[in-house]
């Protein structure tokens, strides 16, 4: 249903989905008569909670357009689910139904925590924010105050896990790494966890393995081939690091970089490309299965694999021979019909050539099927073949 023009949405977030919870109302909540009434609710069931001041800083600031003749209307949005993808997803929906119904013209967020920051680019992917109006709690500086900070922080089990926990370990291990290993060793170990630590933290590699999580088993339910042959892949690599580490091992030489890259690289690549060209394969199977149509840049992966693979091949080969570590390609003796041909070996120089000329030959092959075959659907090109005869 798509209501009155508004100029500008006056949008309250909570990915957290605290007012949801404490209330018990479905979001999204829109008007100024429901969102007062919410601030009482959400007021009478935690007058703690930072929330009651969210609501109110939104209320406050669609009255202070609306004395400057700007149409415009609040809303609140929440997230209502327990994992973080889920939640945004809510948030992006319910931002769709506030969209179809007032149809504003910009938007200004209004938010109470770093968590709730983390939703804006949602919003600004519907809708351009003119303004994100951050609630900060005033509280009193005195000893009273501070601890009753420190209680609320020690009741937030999030942030027990994430402070708390790892504070306690290190201070567990200290004294056992002292005695056992020195002072010195003890601190050094200590500081490089919590270093790793807040790494881990900072960069957000926990967001990015839950993500991870997820999408892995997304693709678990829907019946992915790609899920397989990133396994697969992931196995070749492994196998084409160790057999590129043992053959650099195996090198009787000292000093230098040069010479061991390219061991690696010749033992290791043609591996690494079974592995690209399993990860490529399986994700072209899956658009093939999903989609009527395949684009042509899927079709070309594969074939971009292996010419790269071969150029590498025949690069770090050439490099090998001319150190006299690898023998010159042997070409053996041929006999078709009446022809025959000697057995010869073939130059530093030429087995690049012959590497490189096979390389530009496959990505060209390449280009020809994905220009044939690409964005044809399988029913198309069945329907053309039948015309055709």
């Amino acid at each position: 249903m798509v209501g009155y023009t508004v100029t500008t949405l006056v949008v309250c977030v909570d990915r957290t989905d605290d007012i949801v919870r404490k209330t018990g109302l479905s979001t999204p909540v829109s008007g100024w008569e429901a969102v007062h009434s919410l601030v009482t609710d959400v007021g009478l069931a935690d007058p703690e909670d930072s929330s009651v001041n969210c609501l109110l800083e939104s209320l406050r600031v669609a009255r202070d357009l609306r004395d400057d003749d700007d149409e415009s209307v609040v809303a609140v949005v929440s997230g209502g689910s327990d994992n973080v993808v889920g939640a945004d997803r809510s948030v992006a929906s319910q931002l769709d139904e506030l969209v179809a119904e007032y149809d504003p013209d910009s938007a200004v967020v209004v938010i109470d925590s770093a968590e709730d920051e983390r939703l804006v680019p949602i919003v600004e992917s519907r809708l351009r924010v003119d303004s994100v109006d951050r609630v900060v709690v005033r509280q009193a500086r005195d000893i009273e105050s501070t601890y009753y900070l420190l209680k609320q922080f020690l009741a937030d089990e999030e942030l027990r896990q994430t402070v708390l926990v790892p504070i306690g370990l290190a201070l567990l291990v200290a004294p056992i790494l002292s005695m056992l290993a020195g002072p010195a060793i003890a601190v050094s170990a200590i500081t490089a966890v919590i270093g790793v630590f807040l790494l881990y933290k900072g960069l957000g590699v926990d967001e990015y393995l839950t993500d991870l999580a997820v999408r892995v088993q997304e693709s678990l339910y829907s019946g992915r081939v790609s899920i397989v042959t990133y396994v697969v892949a992931a196995g070749l690599s492994l196998v084409g690091v160790f057999v590129g580490a043992l053959g650099v091992s195996n090198l009787a030489m000292e000093g230098g970089v040069l010479i061991p890259a390219m061991q690696f690289a010749h033992d290791s690549v043609p591996w690494l490309a079974m592995a690209a060209l399993a990860a490529s394969t399986g994700r072209l199977l899956d658009v093939a299965i999903q989609k009527d149509s395949v684009r042509s840049s899927y079709l070309n992966i594969p074939f971009g694999v292996v010419a790269v693979g071969l150029v590498v091949r025949g690069f770090s080969a050439y490099f090998l021979e001319r150190a006299d570590i690898l023998d010159p390609f042997q070409v053996p003796a041929l006999q078709l019909g009446v022809v025959s041909v000697s057995s010869f070996s073939l130059s530093a120089g030429e087995h690049l050539a012959v590497f490189v000329v096979v390389g530009v030959l496959v990505s060209l092959v390449g280009v020809r099927v994905a220009s044939y075959l690409g964005g044809t659907s399988i029913d198309e090109d069945e329907f053309s073949r039948s015309d055709s005869s």
